[in-house]
């Protein structure tokens, strides 16, 4: 979730718009967004291929291991 959360924070992104982005509807669409960020820390691979088409990045992108240094 480490990439997840730093393409989403790089994005400028609300959560709602990123909500919206994903496919949720507007009425949930804050709350859904706020619970895959915050609540989840293995996220199923569903989630992770609406994350990464809503960012418009590979999904290999999210799950490779960051690097350190």
């Amino acid at each position: 979730m480490a990439n997840v959360r730093a393409h989403f924070e790089a994005s400028g992104l609300s959560l709602h718009d990123l909500g919206m982005k994903m496919g949720y509807p507007e009425k949930t669409a804050r709350m859904s967004a706020w619970q895959f960020m915050s609540k989840t820390d293995d996220p199923r691979i569903s989630m992770l291929k609406k994350f990464a088409r809503a960012m418009g990045v590979p999904v290999e992108e999210l799950v490779a291991e960051r690097k350190k240094g």
